[in-house]
C-alpha cells in the first residue's frame, strides 16, 4: 500500500502530538522518543487498515491493541510503567472531531444527528478502551502464569 501525502502528514502530526504529550508528562531521554514513536506507529496502522476495515471503530480497536502491546513490551524492557508509553501513543486516537460534531449537532438542536454522532463517538471510545483492556488482560494473565510456574519450580 502506498501512502498519500495527506496520510504521511497525518502520521507525522500523530508523532508530534504524542511527543508533545510526552514532554507534558515529563518523560525524559530516549523514552520520550519511544513514546512519540508509539503515536507514529499507532496512527500509521490506523490508516493502513482502512482498505480492509472501513469501519472506523474496528480500526480504533485494532490500533489500540497494537498500542497496548507496544506499551506493555516497552514497559517490561525499559522497566517503566506501561502508562509511560500507552498514554502518549493513544493521543492521536482521541475522538475529538467526532465529539465536536456531536456537540455541534446538540447546540444546533439537531437531535437525530446528535444521537448518531454521539453513538459514533461512543463506539470509537469503546474501541480504544476494549483494545487496551484486552491486551492488558492477556499480559496480566501471562505474567501471573509465569510467576505461578516459577514458584512451582522452587518447591
Amino acid at each position: 500500500m502506498i501512502l498519500t501525502t495527506s496520510q504521511i502528514i497525518q502520521i507525522m502530526m500523530g508523532g508530534i502530538g504524542s511527543l508533545g504529550f510526552s514532554v507534558l508528562f515529563h518523560i525524559k531521554g530516549y523514552k520520550l522518543l519511544l513514546a512519540g514513536l508509539g503515536g507514529i506507529i499507532s496512527w500509521a496502522l490506523f490508516l493502513i487498515l482502512e482498505p480492509w476495515f472501513p469501519d472506523e471503530a474496528v480500526r480504533y480497536l485494532l490500533s489500540s491493541m497494537l498500542i497496548g502491546f507496544y506499551a506493555e513490551i516497552l514497559a517490561r524492557v525499559q522497566k517503566t510503567p506501561t502508562t509511560t508509553y500507552l498514554v502518549p501513543s493513544i493521543i492521536p486516537h482521541i475522538p475529538g472531531g467526532s465529539l465536536y460534531n456531536t456537540m455541534k449537532a446538540a447546540v444546533n438542536r439537531d437531535w437525530m444527528l446528535c444521537l448518531s454522532k454521539g453513538f459514533d463517538t461512543i463506539m470509537l471510545a469503546l474501541g480504544l478502551a476494549l483494545g487496551i483492556i484486552l491486551v492488558s488482560s492477556v499480559f496480566k494473565m501471562w505474567t501471573a502464569s509465569v510467576q505461578h510456574f516459577e514458584r512451582k519450580k522452587q518447591i
